[in-house]
């Protein structure tokens, strides 16, 4: 099984992924790259900005994707 392959397996099932859960799950580096790809074969994934703390404590922005509700409908019709 390939990364893009992995990840959209992993947003159909129902969860978020970031870029450093794809690394440590498929060790996939460009996540977003994946995204688009999967965007670009007609998936609807929505982005969610989110907000941590790094490994210093600083504030940090990152995005978490997710399966848009859209894309779930779409998958429910087609079985």
């Amino acid at each position: 099984m390939n990364q893009t392959t992995a990840i959209k397996e992993h947003l159909e099932s129902g969860k978020t992924i970031t870029s450093m859960e794809a690394f440590k799950l498929y060790g996939c580096t460009r996540l977003s790259a994946k995204i688009f790809n999967l965007r670009q074969s007609g998936m609807v994934i929505d982005s969610i900005p989110m907000v941590g703390e790094n490994r210093y404590g600083d504030t940090c922005r990152f995005v978490a994707y997710r399966l848009s509700t859209i894309e779930k409908i779409k998958k429910g019709r087609k079985k």
